[in-house]
């Protein structure tokens, strides 16, 4: 397990981007590997001046630049009212569906209700925008974050943010589309949700191995009856309580295969 993490973390703070991996295999370690995403960073809105066709392109960076400010806060939920004098959520939904469409970023919705079907079921004008690639949201924060992560030192709010950015862009590349649920009554802050053959499954994702009285609440409200399990996400090895299940971070991306072998089972299907 401690050596599995490890390795996460390093696969974390490195992300996809093919120079800075290479770099770190021709290095063996992380040297000249910050500099490079940061460099990246700046690409990206070099990007934007150049392709943001019939878009106004100061309000494509301005929701990119923003993108870790956010992810800062409690909820993380990207605002548009924020982040300048005026703004209007219709005036900018074009600009973060087109750094999406550019591969830059993935979308969180937030759903109506805790309910199945997950598309059509949920408010376009709420949502939590993550990065495609972990290690530029690192890159994008303080000189030291990188290290501060890989020696698993409590980076603050963002440690939270960081782990669901990572877990989010793994179920995207396993097909799911992103949603997540917030309430204030009662309160329920749920990170993901994916789905099985019947169920609608809630995905905690925690920095610290704290409490899951969200997951808790969800799974015995009796007004959710489309959720019958979850899944915890974390710092913590493979288990089962009877009401959700229990993985280390690194094994999200074999969610989908479990959540198909687990249904099923259940059907009776070998």
């Amino acid at each position: 397990m401690e050596v599995m993490l490890s390795l996460f973390r390093d696969y974390v703070v490195t992300g996809g981007m093919p120079e800075v991996v290479a770099t770190y295999v021709k290095n063996k370690n992380f040297s000249g590997t910050l500099g490079i995403q940061k460099q990246l960073l700046k690409d990206y809105e070099e990007d934007i001046s150049k392709y943001a066709e019939g878009l106004d392109k100061a309000k494509v960076k301005a929701v990119y630049n923003h993108i870790s400010t956010f992810l800062a806060k409690e909820n993380k939920r990207f605002q548009i009212t924020k982040i300048a004098k005026n703004a209007r959520n219709r005036d900018y939904i074009g600009c973060v569906e087109w750094l999406a469409d550019a591969g830059v970023v993935n979308i969180c919705y937030c759903l109506n209700q805790p309910e199945l079907p997950l598309k059509r079921n949920y408010d376009s004008k709420l949502y939590k925008i993550y990065f495609k690639d972990t290690g530029l949201l690192i890159a994008s924060l303080d000189e030291e974050a990188q290290e501060d992560l890989r020696v698993n030192k409590n980076i603050g709010t963002y440690k939270g943010a960081i782990y669901e950015n990572i877990v989010g862009d793994m179920l995207v590349k396993q097909g799911y589309s992103l949603f997540y649920y917030s309430s204030d009554r009662p309160a329920l802050e749920t990170d993901f949700f994916v789905r099985d053959a019947d169920s609608l499954v809630p995905v905690e994702v925690k920095a610290n191995d704290g409490p899951t009285a969200s997951l808790n609440n969800l799974l015995k409200d009796d007004r959710c009856p489309d959720v019958k399990y979850g899944i915890k996400l974390g710092y913590k090895n493979i288990g089962f309580n009877g009401k959700f299940y229990t993985f280390p971070y690194f094994l999200t991306f074999l969610l989908k295969r479990f959540l198909a072998e687990r249904s099923n089972k259940k059907g009776g299907v070998s």
